[in-house]
């Protein structure tokens, strides 16, 4: 029995004319212990489908049932249960909250599970050293790296221990190291038998992932089955479709631009411009004129 089956899912914002279509009727089955990448153009529906898939959002029609039992229903405070005890979230920007230490953000989640003070701190202090910052226990977010702060969102997202874990363009604001060690850390997570969804933009990322996901204007496009350590076919693909941002359109045209104008020793044909002289005359005037005065 597959962990996530979704069954002809949509999710529509709007209404009428102004209608947009985020999710149209996908149909999607996840087994335990996989390692899925999500790539697609933006707008594409990769976030839509991982806030319906970790209970942050409710679809417009279609079923979910995690573990074999119908969720898309729930009440919120039943949701919110769901998705403390079985879904860990790792987002782009770390969201650790400002005001609290690294042991205090990881220890956060426990609060509401009723572990006591002591309890919780100990559990988080455990898991920073897993994902090796036990010495920046008592450092707040600002003191810490890109790098740091994503490794103590990971740590805060699988202190409860979940079976799922979304992480929403977890390496998308790091550097090359920063991002490797976080892979690293991910894959090590999967390793342990945690389900992983991962939303790339990053072909090289897909090295990590079992299954690579595309989608295209709210549904799956491609399903590929892959081999980590092996960049998938699709995310290679996808990139060359991919269309272009302003910025390298603009790029692209300064280029053409650069290539047109003629180098030197070119043999260009002879043209005769005619110099403008400046009124040398007129200013030495002004300038006597305000001698004088």
């Amino acid at each position: 029995m597959p962990v996530i089956h979704l069954e002809d899912l949509s999710k529509l914002y709007g209404f009428g004319d102004a209608t947009t279509v985020a999710l149209e009727d996908v149909s999607l089955d996840v087994e335990k212990g996989e390692f899925v990448a999500i790539m697609g153009p933006s707008g594409s529906g990769k976030t839509t489908l991982m806030n319906m898939i970790g209970l942050l959002d409710r679809p417009t029609h279609g079923s979910y049932k995690l573990d074999g039992k119908s969720v898309e229903k729930l009440r919120p405070n039943a949701r919110a249960k769901v998705r403390r005890d079985k879904i860990g979230f790792v987002f782009q920007s770390s969201s650790l909250l400002g005001d609290l230490t690294a042991l205090e953000n990881v220890a956060l989640p426990l609060a509401y599970k009723g572990k006591t003070a002591g309890r919780r701190l100990k559990l988080a202090h455990a898991m920073l050293e897993r994902v090796g910052l036990s010495n920046r226990a008592y450092y707040f977010p600002k003191q810490l790296s890109g790098g740091q702060m994503q490794r103590v969102a990971i740590a805060r997202a699988l202190i409860n221990d979940p079976d799922i874990v979304i992480a929403d363009e977890p390496t998308g604001n790091l550097d090359s190291a920063s991002s490797r060690l976080v892979m690293e850390l991910l894959r090590e997570v999967h390793q342990m038998g945690n389900t992983i969804l991962m939303v790339t933009h990053n072909p090289e990322l897909t090295r990590y992932a079992s299954r690579v996901l595309y989608m295209i204007d709210g549904s799956v496009a491609r399903d590929e089955s892959t081999k980590i350590g092996e960049i998938a076919e699709s995310a290679v693909e996808s990139v060359a479709f991919v269309p272009k941002s302003d910025e390298e359109a603009d790029l692209e045209a300064v280029s053409a631009m650069v290539e047109g104008i003629p180098k030197a020793g070119d043999d260009v044909p002879y043209r005769r411009v005619n110099k403008v002289s400046a009124p040398r005359k007129r200013a030495k005037s002004v300038k006597r004129k305000r001698g004088r005065k």
